[in-house]
C-alpha cells in the first residue's frame, strides 16, 4: 500500500497500471468502431468513385458513356450505406467514434455533390 521498499521504476509502473485500469469499468484502450470504419471506407469509396466520374466526363468533354451514370448511381449507394453504418456506429459500447465522426460529413458531402451535379442537369 505504502510502497516501502520498491524502486522509482516500480512505484510508477503500478501508478501507471492503477490510473489505466483494466476491467469493466476501468479506463482500457479504446478500439475504433467497427460500423464506424466501414462507413469511414464506404464513404470514401463513394466520393472517390464519384470523383472518378466527374474527371472522366470532364476529359471526354460530355461526352462520356452510360456506365457513367450507372458508376454514379452506384457511388449514391456507397455513401448513402456510409452514412447508416456511420450513425450505427456511435451506438457500439467502449469503442472510439473518430471513424464515425469523419466517415458521416465525407458521406453527406457525396451525397451533396451527387444531388447537386443531378440537380444541376436537370435544369440545363
Amino acid at each position: 500500500m505504502f510502497e516501502i521498499g520498491k524502486s522509482a521504476e516500480e512505484r510508477r509502473k503500478l501508478r501507471e497500471r492503477k490510473k489505466r485500469g483494466v476491467g469493466k469499468y476501468g479506463r482500457t484502450d479504446l478500439r475504433p468502431s467497427r460500423k464506424g470504419v466501414l462507413g469511414c471506407i464506404s464513404g470514401g469509396a463513394g466520393l472517390l468513385l464519384l470523383a472518378g466520374c466527374i474527371l472522366y466526363a470532364f476529359l471526354e468533354r460530355g461526352k462520356a458513356h452510360g456506365i457513367i451514370g450507372g458508376l454514379a448511381i452506384i457511388s449514391l449507394v456507397l455513401s448513402v450505406n456510409g452514412i447508416r453504418l456511420a450513425v450505427g456506429g456511435f451506438g457500439e459500447r467502449d469503442c472510439n467514434y473518430l471513424s464515425c465522426k469523419v466517415g458521416l460529413p465525407v458521406s453527406f458531402v457525396a451525397v451533396a455533390v451527387f444531388l447537386a451535379i443531378f440537380i444541376g442537369g436537370l435544369n440545363g
